[in-house]
């Protein structure tokens, strides 16, 4: 996973159980379909007083050790085993949950030659809710930055021919769980996570494009037709061979 979309047209987009306020908050928030590292997403966060708000963060998680608000390697995903005792995570994960809603995201099809992105989706249509993990970053002299990261894992309900492995879904009931501290260990938060049904379809490789964010990004492609056509002008190095590393 390196790019996704969060485009909630209304609460009713989202699984129910979520709070009212917070839906109506994710809801009101704009429109993106192409976010990749470094973008700004919204998640589900704890507020410094307990209570769960919602927060504008910059995907990939920088530690608050590191000396630049920025890292050397990719942590836009964390393995979920790997995370409570890692370096980079574990202060996150012991203290600094969150949940990333999102309409979907891409995945290359590796099975086809030349591979082709597809857009991994609910069937239903509704808001995905991923878990994650945040960190508040801050300088010497006052800069500060909120960042997250996406934990992944094996996930069978991944459909085929896309490989079983992607983000930590989870149903609103968990997600509160989750925010809340609930799940100590990266078993305790798989026994709760639950991915409902899911699709994918074959799109254009135009998200490529860092300039790009539109719908059109989502509309549908016979890869073979547009297998024909030229690169997007301009790239940011998500190569069709790039692989999905984790930390």
């Amino acid at each position: 996973m390196r790019r996704f979309a969060q485009a909630i047209a209304d609460t009713e987009s989202l699984p129910a159980g979520l709070p009212a306020s917070l839906a109506r908050t994710l809801a009101a928030g704009p429109d993106h379909y192409n976010i990749a590292k470094g973008g700004v997403a919204t998640v589900l966060a704890r507020d410094h007083d307990g209570s769960i708000a919602v927060a504008d963060m910059v995907w990939g998680l920088v530690p608050r050790w590191s000396k630049e608000p920025a890292t050397p390697y990719t942590t836009v995903t964390a393995r979920l085993e790997r995370a409570p005792r890692s370096r980079i995570y574990a202060q996150a994960w012991a203290q600094r949950p969150c949940v990333l809603p999102m309409t979907g995201y891409y995945k290359w099809d590796r099975a086809r030659r030349p591979p082709w992105p597809l857009f991994v989706q609910r069937k239903d249509g509704r808001v995905l809710l991923a878990a994650g993990l945040w960190e508040h970053w801050e300088s010497e002299d006052g800069q500060q930055l909120d960042s997250f990261t996406v934990l992944t894992g094996p996930n069978h309900a991944i459909p085929a021919p896309l490989t079983p492995d992607g983000p930590i879904f989870i149903a609103p009931a968990a997600a509160l769980d989750w925010l809340s501290g609930a799940f100590k260990t990266p078993a305790a938060l798989n026994a709760r996570a639950t991915t409902p049904a899911l699709e994918a379809y074959a799109v254009s490789r135009a998200f490529r494009d860092p300039a790009r964010d539109d719908y059109t990004l989502l509309e549908p492609v016979d890869p073979d037709a547009a297998a024909a056509t030229a690169e997007p002008p301009q790239w940011d190095g998500d190569a069709w061979d790039e692989r999905d590393a984790d930390e």
